[in-house]
């Protein structure tokens, strides 16, 4: 696993595994041209607890709670706390939809870890082969070469399909990037999602939901280089190479080149903000990212932090044609979360990763790859907690202490 191996002992203390509906085949999810249905399934999966598995809106207010926001015409959407995992309120949070470009956190997730910053890649013509019609760019340009910094900055600045694919050369290709996905899918326990393009671009059969969208954001957030690069609004992006003037010459009578630059902005409205359409940039958030696509309208994983408070909040295709819709309605949903938070009986839980059990508020029991039962008590202040898995008599080692102590990370918020 990912998440770096210690060995975490002591007494029993199992949890029964979450009952998990069977998920839906790929192609039942949608037409053949990457449409969904327009209706949830009356049964989804339950992954994180059963109120989730059923369709509609569902939130259990105690004294004090605010009620939800009016208007909400997400199709799909979701808040929870980002630490302890609890869900605050959720709608259709297993309905399998197209994710468009917030599957870009996937592919992150997945293929940041590989390669270092400063590592260079010369981009050649196949790099850039097989993008869809429409794709968002960057700007990459074939024969020049960019860091591993720069296509990051490309993928969740521009949300560049060309920076998606040159990464996803480096890595091996497209479809052995695409595999990776859905294995790093299973390990997250998304089993909503169905990769079939790394740049989240509309493909018959290709799916996520609120739930594993916000699976998918927790656990890049983990990671450092994805927390810097989801909360940068701006940033100057390597062009072509210029000829310099006909006087400018080495010794030896070459003329120079000089590599000229242009500025990208982030195209995350609640990041930067887009005051034509009322947009102001959100107090404490710091990323996470957006995307849209014809089939899966518009889509956006958000994370904000308040006090010690941090809240993530999926919304997925709203209804409401409206400009930045998509953002009016994840601001909302924030601003209930941070009221809500104490006042409200989670609805259900983030799992962990595949052979880590979590008990911060909730059932969150799982089985590791070695078939036996453990769980995690977190300490409550994001420490690494308690660790408890004896089965048959064997010590359960669980590959996780890192995912538990960077689970209180540090963000870049926009004040």
């Amino acid at each position: 696993m990912r998440y770096g191996a210690v060995a975490l002992t002591t007494a029993s203390l199992l949890l029964p595994a979450l009952l998990t509906a069977a998920p839906a085949q790929a192609a039942d999810r949608t037409d053949d041209k990457g449409k969904p249905p327009s209706k949830p399934p009356g049964q989804m999966s339950t992954v994180g607890g059963d109120l989730l598995g059923r369709p509609g809106r569902q939130v259990q207010p105690e004294s004090g709670a605010p009620a939800l926001p009016k208007d909400l015409s997400g199709r799909s959407w979701l808040v929870a706390d980002a630490e302890t995992g609890e869900i605050l309120a959720a709608e259709n949070a297993h309905w399998p939809l197209p994710p468009a470009s917030t599957l870009k956190m996937l592919f992150a997730d997945t293929v940041l870890p590989k390669f270092p910053k400063t590592q260079t890649h010369k981009v050649a013509p196949s790099d850039l082969a097989g993008m869809g019609a429409g794709s968002s760019l960057v700007g990459i340009k074939e024969d020049l070469t960019y860091t591993v910094h720069d296509l990051w900055r490309g993928v969740f600045l521009r949300s560049g399909n060309d920076a998606v694919h040159v990464l996803a050369a480096m890595n091996g290709g497209v479809p052995k990037t695409v595999a990776d996905m859905q294995a790093h899918a299973k390990e997250l326990r998304a089993d909503d999602t169905h990769v079939v393009s790394p740049d989240g671009y509309d493909e018959p059969g290709q799916v996520s939901s609120a739930y594993d969208l916000t699976l998918f954001a927790r656990s890049g957030l983990q990671k450092a280089d994805f927390r810097e690069y989801c909360s940068t609004p701006t940033a100057q992006f390597p062009g072509e190479e210029k000829k310099e003037k006909k006087d400018d010459k080495d010794k030896k009578g070459k003329q120079d080149t000089k590599r000229e630059s242009f500025g990208i902005q982030n195209t995350n409205r609640l990041l930067v903000g887009d005051i034509g359409h009322g947009i102001q940039p959100y107090k404490g958030i710091a990323g996470v990212k957006n995307g849209y696509t014809t089939n899966a309208g518009s889509t956006f994983t958000g994370v904000a932090q308040r006090g010690e408070r941090k809240l993530l909040v999926t919304v997925m295709n709203p209804q409401k044609a409206e400009a930045d819709e998509v953002y009016k309605e994840s601001a909302r949903l924030l601003d209930w979360g941070f009221a809500a938070a104490g006042h409200v009986k989670p609805v259900g839980m983030l799992v962990p990763p595949e052979g880590v059990g979590d008990k911060s508020g909730g059932k969150a029991g799982a089985k590791n790859r070695g078939g036996a039962q453990a769980s995690v008590a977190g300490s409550g202040g994001g420490g690494m907690g308690t660790a408890l898995g004896i089965a048959g008599g064997a010590v359960v080692v669980l590959a996780a202490a890192a995912y538990l102590v960077h689970r209180r990370w540090p963000l870049r918020r926009r004040s």
